[in-house]
């Protein structure tokens, strides 16, 4: 069987944010029946991760520029 479906689109770091908001809420608000709550933790895990490797690629970048920048002052 041959599979086509494509794999969803990242979310961006303000959407996976916007979700952890809403998982953190409902969670709080004990409208989280028992059974969902492991799948909820386990998908605001993964939304963590992901939003920490998005900080962490940005502050590469950030430095990399700068870095650029400041050797481009030497000259």
């Amino acid at each position: 069987m041959n599979d086509t479906t494509t794999p969803p689109e990242p979310l961006s770091y303000g959407e996976a944010m916007e979700e952890l908001t809403l998982i953190l809420a409902a969670i709080e608000g004990d409208a989280v029946d028992l059974d969902e709550l492991g799948e909820r933790v386990a998908r605001a895990a993964e939304l963590i991760r992901m939003c920490r490797e998005k900080i962490d690629q940005t502050e590469f970048q950030v430095r990399t520029i700068i870095e650029e920048l400041d050797g481009r002052d030497d000259d």
